[in-house]
C-alpha cells in the first residue's frame, strides 16, 4: 500500500534504506548528512516530547533558515498530530505577532533567522520556546539536543491521517493581512503524486533548498518531493555561498522565480565583462559556452526547470534557451499547488501549460481561471468567509485572469486585483505591458501604475549593469538607456489600446527587496507599496504627458 501521509513515508524509507543519507547541511569543511534512519529516530522522539507536553492538534510555529532541521522539526510537529505555522525569516514584527495571535501557537522552533530581534518583542505570553542545535536565546528556552537525548527511543501514540491538517501556510500578503491557508497530508501528496505521473521525473533525485522553506513551494517542490522518490536535499548555506553550494550539489530537479533566473543570467552576464562579450563568445560556439556556463552554474544535471510564481518575460526564457536550458514554466498557489504545468515536450513561451491529470479548468465570464481538482486546499484558518469566496460550488477561485488559446493553452493575463482603470474608464492589465517592457536591456523590476490616472505610468529599476554605465558616464548611460526606454514604449504604444498606452516612465536606482518591502517574501512586487512611493509623481508625470502628447522619462533617486 502506498504511503498516504508524510510520516509514514519517512518510516517507508527509514525501512527500505536506513544508511542512505536524505538530508545534507552544506558546511565550509564538508556537509552534515542525516540518514533516513537517522531522521525517523529523530522525528519520532521529538513527536513523542510534544504529545506528552502539548497534546494534540496545537499550533507550533517554526522560524529558521533552510536546514536539515527545519524538516526534521516540521516532521515531528506533524507526527504528534500537531499543526506547524511555518513562519518567514525576513517577517516585520508586527506580521509575526499577527501570525503568532492569530493561531494562539503554543510553540516556536527557532533556528537561525534574520529577524529574531523583532520578533522576540512580540513574543505571545507563555509561549514554549525550542531551539534548534546551534542556536542559543537570551530568553528561557528548551534545547533540542536536550530534548531528543530525553526522549531518544521513544514514539508518539498518534496516527496521522491523510485528511489531517498538519500545517498553515500563510499567504505573501501582496494586499492586506496575510491567510492561514490549511494543508493536509493529501493536499501535498496528491499533487506531487500528480505531477510525477505526468512527467516522469526521476527516483532518487537531487534536490537544491535555498527558497523559503516557510513557502509552500520550496516545501513541496523540495521537502516533501524528496520524501515521494527518495530524494537528496542539500541546504544553501547562506546567500554568500549560494553559487558554491549549488556548485557541490548539481541537482537534478531545479526551482526558481523568474527574479532568481534574471539575477543568475546577470551573473553570467557580468562574469563575462559583458553582454557583447557574451554574444560574441556565443557566436563562436554557443553549445559550448552553453555547457561550461550550466556547469559553472552547477546547473548542467538539471533534468527539470521550472519558473513559476510572477509572469516571466519571454526574453529570459530564450536567453536561458540559448545555454540549453529549458525553462517550463507553471502555475500553482498556496491554495492549489501545481495544478497547471508546461511538460517538456508541449511548451509555448508565455503560457503556463494545460491541466496536469484529472485538474478541471474554467474561464468565468468576468475572465477568472478556476480549477477543481484533488489536493486542493480545504480553505483560510478561522476565516469561514474568506473560504467561501475561496471555494464555490467546489470551483477554486485563482484570483488570476486568464485567456485560452485555440489548443488548450493557458495564458494568464494578471491578477484580477491588479487590473485597474484610467481616468477614461477602460480597464487596463499591466502583466503583459510589463512582461513586454521587460525586453528593454537596461531594467530588471516592473510595475505598471495608472488608476485613476490620464496616460499609464511605467516605474522599473534600472539592473545593476546599467547602473555601473551611469557610474562610469553619466552622460552616456542616460543616452543610451534613454534611446532603449523611448524604443519599448514605442512598441507597447503601437500595440495596445489608446487608454493603456504609457505617457512616463519612472527609472530608480534603488532595488525593489523584502528589506525595504517593496518584495513581499516570495519575491512578489507589492504594487500598493510602488504605488506609496512613486503614486504622487506618477501621476503629476501622466498628467504632463497628456498634455504634451509626449513620453516623458524621469530619473528618480
Amino acid at each position: 500500500m502506498k504511503p498516504d501521509t508524510l510520516p509514514a513515508l519517512l518510516d517507508h524509507w527509514a525501512g527500505q534504506c536506513p544508511d542512505k543519507v536524505w538530508l545534507k547541511d552544506l558546511l565550509p569543511e564538508g556537509s552534515r548528512d542525516v540518514t533516513w534512519g537517522e531522521a525517523a529516530a529523530t522525528v519520532n522522539a521529538m513527536a513523542a516530547m510534544l504529545e506528552h507536553q502539548f497534546g494534540h492538534g496545537e499550533r507550533m510555529a517554526l522560524l529558521s533558515r533552510n536546514c536539515a532541521h527545519w524538516f526534521l522539526a516540521d516532521l515531528a510537529i506533524i507526527r504528534s498530530g500537531n499543526i506547524t505555522v511555518s513562519m518567514f525569516t525576513t517577517l516585520p514584527g508586527s506580521t509575526a505577532q499577527y501570525i503568532l495571535d492569530f493561531t494562539e501557537a503554543r510553540v516556536l522552533f527557532v533556528g537561525e533567522t534574520s529577524n529574531w530581534q523583532a520578533v522576540r518583542e512580540v513574543l505571545p505570553e507563555g509561549i514554549t520556546l525550542i531551539t534548534l542545535p546551534g542556536v542559543e536565546l537570551d530568553e528561557p528556552h528548551l534545547q533540542w539536543e536536550t530534548l531528543l537525548a530525553e526522549w531518544q527511543g521513544k514514539s508518539p501514540a498518534y496516527e496521522c491521517q491523510p485528511d489531517d491538517v498538519m500545517s498553515l501556510v500563510f499567504t505573501s500578503g501582496t494586499t492586506g493581512l496575510p491567510k492561514g491557508v490549511i494543508q493536509t497530508h493529501s493536499s501535498n501528496l496528491i499533487p506531487i503524486n500528480r505531477f510525477r505521473a505526468a512527467f516522469g521525473t526521476r527516483d532518487e533525485a537531487r534536490y537544491f533548498s535555498y527558497l523559503p522553506l516557510s513557502h509552500i513551494a520550496e516545501r513541496q517542490i523540495v521537502e516533501f518531493s524528496s520524501m515521494v522518490c527518495c530524494g537528496e536535499v542539500s541546504f544553501n548555506q547562506s546567500l554568500e555561498t549560494l553559487a558554491a553550494d549549488l556548485q557541490r550539489t548539481r541537482p537534478h530537479m531545479f526551482f526558481g522565480p523568474p527574479r532568481v533566473w534574471e539575477q543568475l543570467k546577470q551573473a553570467v552576464t557580468a562574469k563575462f565583462g559583458g553582454n557583447d562579450a557574451l554574444e560574441a563568445a556565443l557566436a563562436q560556439d554557443q553549445e559550448g559556452i552553453g555547457r561550461m556556463i550550466l556547469e559553472g552554474l552547477g546547473l548542467d544535471q538539471v533534468e527539470y526547470c521550472l519558473v513559476a510564481a510572477a509572469p516571466t518575460p519571454p526574453a529570459l526564457i530564450h536567453w536561458w534557451d540559448r545555454l540549453g536550458l529549458t525553462l517550463m514554466e507553471g502555475f500553482g498557489q498556496t491554495e492549489a499547488m501545481g495544478v497547471i504545468v508546461c511538460g517538456q515536450d508541449s511548451r509555448r513561451i508565455g503560457s503556463i501549460g494545460k491541466p496536469i491529470g484529472e485538474v478541471e479548468y474554467r474561464i468565468t465570464d468576468e475572465g477568472e481561471l478556476v480549477v477543481r481538482a484533488a489536493g486542493c486546499t480545504p480553505g483560510y484558518y478561522k476565516q469561514p468567509e474568506k473560504t467561501a469566496e475561496l471555494i464555490r460550488d467546489g470551483w477554486l477561485h485563482t484570483g488570476d485572469k486568464a485567456r485560452v488559446d485555440e489548443d488548450g493553452f493557458i495564458y494568464l493575463t494578471g491578477r484580477v486585483k491588479d487590473y485597474f482603470k484610467t481616468i477614461q474608464g477602460k480597464f487596463v492589465a499591466p502583466p503583459p505591458i510589463e512582461s513586454e517592457f521587460a525586453r528593454n536591456p537596461h531594467t530588471e523590476q516592473h510595475c505598471l501604475l495608472g488608476r485613476g490616472y490620464s496616460k499609464t505610468v511605467m516605474v522599473a529599476v534600472l539592473n545593476e549593469a546599467a547602473r555601473q554605465l551611469a557610474e562610469a558616464s553619466r552622460e552616456r548611460a542616460e543616452q543610451e538607456i534613454a534611446e532603449a526606454i523611448h524604443e519599448a514604449v514605442q512598441r507597447i504604444n503601437d500595440a495596445v489600446e489608446k487608454h493603456a498606452r504609457i505617457g512616463a516612465v519612472i527609472l530608480a536606482s534603488e532595488e525593489w527587496t523584502i528589506d525595504n518591502e517593496v518584495l513581499t517574501p516570495t519575491l512578489k512586487i507589492r504594487r500598493e507599496k510602488v504605488e506609496e512611493r512613486y503614486g504622487e509623481l506618477a501621476e503629476s508625470l501622466a498628467r504632463r504627458s497628456a498634455e504634451e502628447k509626449a513620453l516623458l522619462l524621469h530619473w528618480a533617486n
